[in-house]
């Protein structure tokens, strides 16, 4: 029993981490994970609750379906909404691939998404690497990220400053490919027998 105790403290040197990854594991660990989630229910709950102390229920109801209404039909609302949804689906879908790609530490720790908010092409997180990984290990699972936050590509890049933060650029759209393909009228005109007039 004296050699197993020691052998277990050999292991595991830093018990912060064990509690950590309890801690984590456990319903306050799931709470802390799924906050935005919870909030906006808290919010939503709150709001409905406010209106339908001031106003009738029908006119709650004509309310909150014109409000879903114009987030639906207007582009600039709908475009914000599904951008703010994709940044809490890619910090769950990180922390996942981090997991099953063993990014983490020994005793279990995965590197913690400091902050996620959308770009022009996607979204981009800013990640605090635990000890023991590092922007190369990003770099070797590009491919499994990309899959994971169902993406086009996921770019990884290294801060310039501090070795322990990565940026990690999540890329769903290509603003630069065109939307319409204009045929060329040369390659038409040649197919018809003609010739330049240099010919």
């Amino acid at each position: 029993m004296a050699r197993s105790s020691a052998r277990t403290r050999k292991d595991s040197p830093y018990p912060l981490d064990r509690m950590f990854v309890q801690v984590h594991r456990s319903a306050v660990g799931v709470l802390w994970r799924f906050r935005t989630e919870m909030a906006a229910c808290l919010a939503a709950a709150a709001g409905i609750w406010e209106l339908d102390r001031a106003l009738a229920a029908t006119w709650t109801v004509v309310i909150l379906t014109a409000s879903a209404m114009l987030v639906t039909v207007l582009p600039p609302a709908r475009r914000r909404v599904t951008r703010r949804v994709c940044c809490v689906l890619s910090r769950h879908r990180i922390h996942r691939v981090c997991f099953e790609t063993r990014m983490h530490t020994r005793s279990g720790r995965l590197p913690l998404v400091l902050r996620i908010f959308p770009t022009e092409v996607g979204e981009r997180a800013i990640i605090w690497c635990r000890a023991g990984i590092c922007a190369e290990d990003f770099e070797l699972n590009a491919a499994e990220i990309a899959a994971a936050c169902y993406a086009r590509q996921a770019r990884i890049e290294g801060h310039r400053r501090w070795a322990q933060i990565v940026i990690l650029d999540i890329v769903r759209r290509d603003t630069l490919a065109p939307h319409y393909v204009i045929s060329s009228g040369l390659v038409a005109g040649r197919s018809d027998g003609r010739q330049s007039p240099a010919a």
